[in-house]
């Protein structure tokens, strides 16, 4: 997935699991998106049941990245060690927390993650020994653009090595900025077209919510890579009401 980021210009489409299921997971993984992002931030998602969901991404293309609760070593460690390719970093507000994301993913002398890929080598088909030397590089480091701090020190946070993605996340950047919800204030419109500029000038793959085909378009035009295409749980709420329309029209 590293090389997909950075060595192509491709389209990189995914979805976010609140739902603490294994199988949810892996019916996703298989109908094709090219990462997930288990959501240990806002979801009931404890450790088994995150091994659970990590493991049923094997056996096709998606990679399996979590949002930690934190940039902390507490979190990110398991996620990892549990065969996460990528972590997802909520609430960036400065350089030097950055730099502390990129630091918890990557090892020694480049970072600080412990070695200890017991559970994670077989995840990704290698023998123990060969995790590091053909998975270790791998990890996938990603930010999260959602405070006003973060959109102030973007210039600087662009600066930091090793970031592999941002994610403009509105719906609390609007909630931070006064207006949240607003995705149309012009407030919140600034602040992204500020984003959008600087880290696309800085050559880092950007994203941001793909909620509709008109969204996803737009977001494209505007130089996206990641797009965000929805939250399982609110799919399945979704098709829900859509079916019980049916049934009533």
């Amino acid at each position: 997935m590293k090389d997909r980021i950075h060595k192509t210009k491709d389209l990189l489409g995914g979805y976010l699991c609140v739902i603490p299921s294994a199988v949810v997971t892996q019916a996703l993984a298989a109908a094709g998106p090219d990462w997930l992002v288990i959501d240990q931030e806002h979801a009931p998602i404890g450790m088994e049941n995150l091994h659970a969901m990590i493991a049923a991404t094997a056996g096709t293309a998606c990679s399996p990245w979590v949002r930690v609760v934190k940039g902390d070593e507490a979190c990110v460690k398991p996620a990892l060690d549990a065969g996460a390719e990528g972590i997802m970093f909520p609430l960036v507000r400065t350089a030097a927390e950055a730099a502390e994301c990129v630091a918890l993913t990557r090892y020694p002398p480049h970072g600080r993650r412990g070695w200890a890929p017991f559970i994670a080598h077989s995840r990704w088909g290698v023998e123990l020994h060969d995790y590091l030397p053909k998975r270790g590089s791998e990890t996938v480091c990603g930010l999260l653009i959602e405070t006003k701090a973060a959109v102030d020190n973007i210039e600087d946070i662009c600066k930091v090595e090793g970031i592999d993605y941002m994610i403009v996340a509105t719906f609390d950047l609007s909630t931070e900025l006064g207006v949240p919800g607003k995705f149309d204030a012009p407030i919140l419109l600034d602040a992204v077209k500020h984003v959008e500029q600087v880290v696309l000038n800085a050559g880092i793959a950007l994203g941001a919510s793909a909620l509709t085909r008109e969204q996803a378009q737009g977001n494209i035009r505007r130089g996206h890579r990641i797009l965000v295409y929805g939250f399982d749980v609110l799919m399945l709420k979704q098709y829900a009401r859509q079916a019980a329309e049916w049934a009533n029209s």
